[in-house]
């Protein structure tokens, strides 16, 4: 796949790894980092490629590529015991709670063909912008009708005398006459038809890349780089560029280095240094008291033989803690909204 090149709506013109690539950006980065590393290298690598030149998902095409993921979990036999309440403990030990609970919701409402469910197609936004002039009556049936984290984003968005106004007949509602569900459906429906097949709601790149790949061990990560870096080396320039590894430490400045030292247990640091550069152990050494120093240098020596995975596991969780105190913006990094971006 070209970079840039627009996808269609139909899964059946995927190939398996642009179909993967979709899959990935569906879900969130944590849920597609353990995705990954199920996969064989070589497997990894293709889909890497492709999601790395991915701009866009149009949503129809997203939610199509992950019920056929649905579909064949279940055709393989996975659920011998079959029904909705095995399916919804499958989503739950595959993904995260909100993606499985999404999931099973769509699925669910689809299997049995509830009213309104074409809207599960629109963003919220977008489906605010069509069903907020419409009378509270209205906007209480379609609501009532939709999961309840979309009917919580909808509602969000109402002017507050709406808000209670639709909350009043939702409480109040009961049972309506299907006629009116269904007038009411074919007037929003063509309506919205003309956005529902534009709507693009997934955004993939380089950015999207560098973040799953800081999910995955080193030795992945490493391997697809090198991967990539064959074929394609500005690519992987690129997202090598928006990546942070432990090394990458060294780009802090002093006083966020303490800052981080705050939140890390003694025991994790020094086997995060294990394997560290001896520019980086300088400069972490530097950041302490000389006592604190000797004492971490003490704890590295006496080490002994460890497991790579557990090293790689400490590094990654001071690495968390460094991107979530930049993300806080309680430390900068160079090159990445540090000091030349600074105005003094």
């Amino acid at each position: 796949m070209r970079p840039g090149q627009k996808l269609p709506n139909d899964p059946s013109e995927l190939d398996g790894p642009t179909k993967a690539a979709v899959l990935l950006l569906m879900l969130d980065k944590d849920s597609a980092g353990g995705l990954i590393r199920e996969l064989t290298t070589e497997m990894v690598e293709d889909v890497m490629r492709v999601l790395a030149s991915i701009e866009s998902v149009p949503s129809e095409l997203g939610q199509a590529v992950v019920n056929e993921f649905y579909d064949l979990s279940i055709s393989s036999g996975v659920l011998k015991e079959g029904g909705l309440d095995y399916a919804k403990t499958l989503l739950r030990d595959s993904l995260d709670p909100k993606t499985a609970e999404k999931m099973f919701e769509d699925i669910r409402r689809g299997a049995q063909k509830a009213p309104f469910a074409f809207l599960q197609k629109a963003e919220s936004e977008n489906l605010l912008t069509f069903i907020q002039d419409e009378h509270p009556q209205t906007i209480a049936l379609i609501v009532s009708h939709l999961p309840h984290h979309k009917a919580s984003e909808i509602l969000v968005g109402l002017p507050q005398d709406k808000q209670i106004e639709v909350v009043q007949r939702v409480a109040n509602m009961e049972q309506t006459n299907p006629v009116v569900i269904r007038e009411v459906e074919s007037g929003l429906e063509s309506r919205l038809s003309n956005m529902l097949l534009h709507s693009m709601d997934r955004v993939g790149g380089t950015s999207t890349v560098a973040e799953i790949l800081n999910l995955c061990d080193r030795q992945t990560e490493r391997s697809i780089m090198d991967g990539i870096e064959s074929e394609h080396p500005d690519l992987a320039e690129d997202v090598r560029r928006l990546m942070f590894v432990f090394e990458d430490i060294l780009l802090v400045d002093d006083m966020g280095i303490q800052k981080v030292l705050k939140e890390v247990d003694s025991k994790q640091l020094s086997l995060a240094l294990k394997t560290a550069s001896e520019e980086l152990c300088e400069k972490i050494y530097q950041s302490m008291t000389s006592r604190k120093a000797d004492d971490l240098k003490q704890d590295v020596a006496y080490l002994g033989p460890v497991p790579i995975s557990k090293v790689e596991a400490a590094q990654q969780r001071i690495v968390d803690v460094v991107r979530r105190l930049e993300d806080a913006e309680e430390i900068t990094i160079s090159g990445r909204g540090g000091a030349q971006d600074m105005v003094v």
